[in-house]
């Protein structure tokens, strides 16, 4: 082995104290150190922490963003999703390919680029958007697709194109970025005056049990779209056995059309971890974990700056607020790309150094999550919620939204829309209404909750967005006239099929077999007993798949088959003899066209 890789790793591995959960944290230093995380290195991680090799292989194969081969010394990740291709992104790519003379999962031979596909990277307000390293450049254009070029091929890097800071905190020393807020609407909770510690004073004037009674009164629910009520989760922690708990932050907003997230991690980072703060005085925990998705990469300085801030103001760390006893502190933990691990047992997983795999529930995270103990995790905006309900009081936050949907949401609006971006509004606020505040009342389907949500025909514009209604983490996608909504369907299922882990068969074969069916209809080769397979199959999916991605990832065909079903119906065609037409042999017969060098002869009926 090299002397120098060695020492390398050894040094990397130290620096996280050869621990195996922080596995993610090695591997990403060493393929920033090494371009890639090869064989070699592999068994020097594992020789270090003392594990199997393959264990370490296995988080390397994972990860979008981790590589067991060198990358280039610039990374270009174009999104590609089905907000950024309705603005672009094609004729984007088709640039970049041509100003490298290399396609789309390919590095050039002198190792200085490589071009890579990669679903949503939070900025579906402002596409297409690109992933430059870790540096975020959106808008792109074609032109700006050749400046970055050229300024990379000249120079190797785009420092030179003095891209332009956003706005807020996007220009802040510590993060200097491109990206732009887009906060279209400030309610009075995430976005309002905050000052530091105020939720906690009155949090440690109370005890542990009362405060999550406060919060329980509050009838907060989990903010990620699940809803669960965010007291009873604390209490389940709080009673669970055991001396050692975690907070855990769930802030891998990985649903295309989310990016509410990432403007409270850019301007209200401070009452995110107040939240957590209360959230271990609550529980009992001394730690707390913010598992950060790998795109958001640029905003770790700035976070770990707020971090460091809070503990010198004795907001966080040992006796907080003077309160003898409370010791409590929060450390950021990067994702690597990984749709799954916004589901909470796959977080844990990579937080402690794994791949992103669901974990098979009962036991529930709240009596064996992180490191076996008992565990809360909660989203970003949710700790926001509890920190504003701490400082302003339980009957404030209760009296607001709607009857079984307490509070104010975060909305991430893009697609068809005059004025894409957040808006903080009441539960309960109707589709119509939303539409009327974005500039989009020509909207033709919305599409509430991600890709895994619901496709929301006009018919239904008067809905509530609401737990009890139209449920929703925050994404709102919208589409105007002459957008084909089949291939909307299908854009979410090659996303589903993609990001699945692959351990349960339903969602690792169902969604693929889904999407094929969806494809034959597309292209014209359907029948009408296909929609009844795919509804059959769909539901099949939805009820026997082990985790929340493929119990949603039939969404994007079942809704769309309920709500459009006349787009479906105009596509397929009775069968003459009961079997589909979607065998060609001009197809069939292409590659091998290609090897021999000549055309087929055959003849067709």
């Amino acid at each position: 082995m090299n002397e120098n890789l060695e020492a390398v790793i050894r040094e990397i591995c130290q620096k996280y104290a050869n621990d195996s959960a922080r596995m993610m944290d090695i591997v990403r230093d060493v393929q920033a150190s090494m371009g890639g995380v090869s064989k070699v290195a592999m068994k020097a991680i594992a020789a270090a922490v003392g594990v199997a090799q393959v264990e370490v292989e296995s988080v390397v194969s994972f990860y979008a963003h981790l590589s067991s081969e060198s990358k280039g010394k610039v990374v270009i990740r174009l999104c590609n999703d089905f907000i950024d291709r309705m603005f672009g992104a094609n004729r984007v790519a088709e640039t970049f390919e041509k100003e490298f003379g290399i396609k789309f999962g390919e590095t050039t031979d002198d190792g200085l680029v490589s071009l890579e596909y990669t679903p949503c990277i939070g900025m579906c307000d402002q596409p297409p958007a690109a992933l430059i390293n870790d540096r975020i450049v959106t808008w792109l254009s074609t032109d700006m697709a050749s400046r970055i070029a050229k300024a990379i091929k000249e120079e190797g890097n785009i420092d030179k194109l003095n891209l332009p800071n956003g706005d807020g905190n996007n220009s802040h020393p510590l993060v200097n970025s491109m990206v732009h807020n887009n906060l279209r609407e400030k309610g009075d909770m995430i976005f309002a005056n905050f000052v530091p510690g105020a939720a906690l004073k009155n949090a440690i004037a109370e005890t542990p049990v009362e405060c999550i009674k406060n919060v329980k009164a509050s009838r907060l629910r989990g903010r990620g779209g699940a809803g669960f009520p965010t007291g009873m989760k604390w209490e389940f922690t709080r009673g669970a056995d055991g001396d050692e708990k975690y907070v855990l932050c769930n802030a891998d907003e990985g649903e295309p059309g989310t990016f509410k997230d990432r403007v409270i991690l850019t301007e209200a980072p401070e009452l995110m971890f107040e939240g957590m703060t209360v959230a271990g005085y609550a529980i009992g925990a001394q730690s707390g974990v913010v598992y950060l998705r790998g795109e958001y990469q640029y905003l770790t300085d700035f976070l770990n700056d707020v971090l460091q801030k809070r503990r010198d103001a004795g907001l966080l760390g040992k006796n907080i607020l003077g309160k003898e006893g409370f010791n409590f502190d929060i450390r950021i933990q990067m994702g690597a790309g990984a749709y799954i691990c916004g589901e909470e047992t796959a977080l844990i997983s990579s937080c402690e150094g794994l791949r992103g795999d669901p974990k098979n529930r009962p036991p529930f995270p709240a009596q064996k999550g992180y490191l076996g103990k008992p565990t809360s995790v909660n989203n970003v905006e949710t700790f926001c919620a509890v920190a504003k309900i701490m400082e302003k009081g339980a009957p404030w936050f209760a009296q607001k939204g709607s009857t079984g949907s307490a509070g104010l949401k975060l909305f991430s609006v893009s697609g068809d829309c005059k004025k894409p971006g957040v808006y903080e509004l009441p539960f309960g606020t109707t589709v119509k209404e939303l539409l009327q505040k974005v500039g989009a009342e020509d909207a033709i389907a919305v599409q509430v909750g991600g890709a895994c949500g619901i496709t929301v025909a006009p018919n239904d514009f008067d809905k509530e967005i609401c737990y009890d209604h139209l449920a929703t983490g925050g994404s709102v996608m919208v589409f105007g006239p002459g957008r084909d909504l089949l291939e909307l369907a299908h854009s979410f299922m090659e996303f589903f099929e993609e990001e699945s882990c692959g351990y349960c068969t339903p969602c690792r074969v169902g969604n693929t077999l889904l999407k094929r069916r969806l494809e034959y209809i597309i292209e014209g080769k359907g029948t009408p007993e296909d929609l009844i397979y795919m509804e059959t199959l769909g539901n099949t999916i939805k009820h026997t798949s082990r985790c929340g991605l493929g119990q949603t990832s039939a969404n994007p065909v079942l809704t769309t088959l309920q709500n459009f079903r006349s787009l479906y119906e105009s596509k397929v065609k009775p069968s003459v003899d009961g079997l589909q037409p979607s065998f060609s042999l001009d197809k069939a017969v292409g590659l091998s066209e290609e090897i021999v060098g000549r055309k087929s002869i055959h003849h067709h009926d």
